[in-house]
């Protein structure tokens, strides 16, 4: 006889079923008083026993892997070499596009350092004037 469930989901019904019976789900067994006494009114039990009768309205999911649906072909080295050389040419043609932004960043950094040089200094110079009005002055923090 083909075993319908895993000790594992067995184990997971019964506590689960003990449980609803410990909190007063109603026996869907007709079991003898003389019995219930037996068995001390026992939750785990009752559940075995309504597990073994079959009566359970509880069902087991068992997730599976999902299948592949499309399938792998193999390749030929013909077709291996195709595919390195069309990577190869886009990885130069990436280097290519690399370089061309670097060569456009640095030919703007060189403008902008045209212009600087064009406009005059950034900052201006003291003037020797200016230094000596400081001089007269009393000097902070002493």
């Amino acid at each position: 006889m083909e075993e319908k469930f895993s000790k594992y989901e067995i184990a997971r019904i019964l506590g689960a079923r003990a449980l609803q019976l410990a909190m007063d789900a109603p026996v869907l067994l007709k079991i003898d008083p003389e019995k219930l006494e037996e068995i001390n009114y026992d939750v785990l039990k009752i559940a075995e026993m309504e597990f073994e009768s079959e009566v359970l309205p509880i069902t087991v999911k068992r997730p599976f892997p999902e299948k592949a649906e499309e399938r792998i072909k193999k390749i030929s080295k013909k077709e291996m070499e195709e595919m390195k050389k069309k990577g190869a040419e886009a990885q130069i043609q990436e280097v290519k596009r690399e370089e061309a932004e670097d060569r456009k960043i640095a030919e703007k950094e060189v403008e902008e350092e045209k212009e600087i040089m064009e406009e005059g200094e950034i900052m201006a110079l003291a003037r020797p004037e200016d230094e000596e009005e400081k001089e007269g002055m009393p000097e902070e923090g002493v």
